[in-house]
């Protein structure tokens, strides 16, 4: 993997808050394995970084112990054929192997299953095109070999490909609104990001969809138009607004019992790699997030808003 430093500091604390992975596995990757700065290999964890580095590493493998744990879920299936597999990753579910990940992954599922999977991203992430957090839900495309991962990372920078999301606020919008402001790593945080100056072009739009019973909550939308860490999160910080059970970037409720971030990835919308044809795949809501909107949401409205026609009709009003 690969990634462009913009800060001053030791590699092991650089890496490591890249990674949001603990100094002591990235001081082991740096040792054992070696990363690469600006196309020299460095092996001392104290090297010092001055900023605008080209930073190259590979995940050392996860702890052997994982390799006796045995892969007893199965995931939903959206779509598959010879080229890509698209299903719907349920909250909690780790997508690949990092040096501190000792659970299972999705990774791990996917080896199971017996798939032919590109290795185009190395071993450790098989045929994984785009991120999605741990706890965030929702639709996800495998490349099945590299040709078609080639392709469908093309998509990515392109903006061919993307996805509609679905996420619960603890106050509700204004109004529909676009969010174009910088992201880069939190320097008061390194496990946050946040609007940074200078830092990478990021552009989100967020739509309101249903108000609670209370009008304190409001399901919402959200469309990317770049794809950085944590970038729905962010930009609703700027705004002043926090995703449901997202205590790390500033929900807070003494009452609450919501144990993940309530973030789905609703609608993915993609060129099929190799004929060509526009796909859209419809990710459903897990349990947790249904019965939040059954207790406290009008279903009327919801069965009207959470529709991927409504959807993207909606956006494109306003975008």
């Amino acid at each position: 993997m690969i990634f462009e430093n913009t800060m001053a500091g030791r590699l092991d604390a650089i890496l490591a808050a890249e990674l949001s992975q603990p100094r002591n596995q990235i001081e082991k990757l740096i040792k054992n394995i070696g990363v690469k700065v600006d196309g020299k290999t460095i092996q001392k964890s104290s090297h010092k970084l001055l900023g605008n580095e080209v930073i190259e590493y590979k995940f050392i493998e996860a702890d052997k112990q994982k390799e006796s744990y045995e892969v007893d879920f199965d995931i939903e299936v959206l779509y598959e054929d010879d080229d890509i597999l698209i299903v719907n990753k349920p909250p909690f579910l780790t997508v690949h192997p990092a040096p501190s990940v000792k659970e299972v992954t999705l990774v791990d599922w996917l080896i199971k299953r017996g798939i032919s999977l590109s290795t185009i991203s190395g071993e450790e992430r098989h045929g994984i095109v785009h991120r999605i957090d741990k706890e965030t839900s929702g639709a996800l495309v495998i490349a099945k070999n590299n040709e078609a991962h080639v392709k469908l990372s093309a998509q990515l920078e392109d903006k061919s490909m993307g996805r509609y999301y679905l996420a619960l606020v603890d106050v509700p919008l204004k109004e529909d609104c676009i969010i174009d402001q910088p992201i880069g790593r939190s320097h008061r945080n390194r496990l946050k990001m946040a609007v940074v100056e200078g830092a990478r072009e990021s552009k989100s739009a967020f739509a309101k969809l249903c108000l609670s019973h209370d009008e304190n909550t409001e399901l919402i939308s959200a469309k990317l138009f770049t794809g950085r860490t944590h970038q729905i999160r962010v930009h609703l910080g700027v705004l002043s607004r926090h995703i449901l059970g997202d205590s790390l970037y500033g929900f807070k409720s003494q009452n609450s019992k919501i144990s993940r971030v309530m973030l789905h990835a609703y609608i993915l919308y993609l060129k099929h790699p190799t004929t060509g044809k526009h796909m859209q795949v419809i990710a459903p809501l897990f349990e947790d997030f249904e019965n939040i909107l059954k207790k406290h949401f009008n279903e009327d409205c919801i069965n009207e808003k959470i529709d991927s026609n409504y959807i993207t009709e909606h956006f494109n009003s306003f975008c």
